[in-house]
């Protein structure tokens, strides 16, 4: 079992989840919108239509503390907590 699986809130963004079993993932936004990724180690590739778009993670007490980046860029940051 990886360290990312499982089910995970996105603080401050309401309404956006991630999903996570192995090498594989979705962010879900609203529950209507579904975007995939690859895990790969602690960051996140994700697939087209997003494809640039990776989060680094870095571990953060009972979660991890992550940053959106396009192409090396950082665009934001954000949290994963467990549901």
């Amino acid at each position: 079992m990886n360290a990312l699986d499982g089910e995970w809130n996105v603080h401050p963004l309401p309404g956006v989840r991630k999903r996570i079993a192995g090498e594989r993932g979705q962010t879900l936004v609203a529950g209507l919108l579904r975007f995939g990724f690859d895990v790969r180690g602690l960051e996140l590739r994700y697939r087209a239509p997003l494809r640039g778009l990776v989060d680094v993670l870095e571990p953060d007490g009972d979660g991890f503390r992550g940053r959106a980046t396009v192409f090396g860029r950082t665009v934001g940051t954000f949290r994963l907590r467990r549901d």
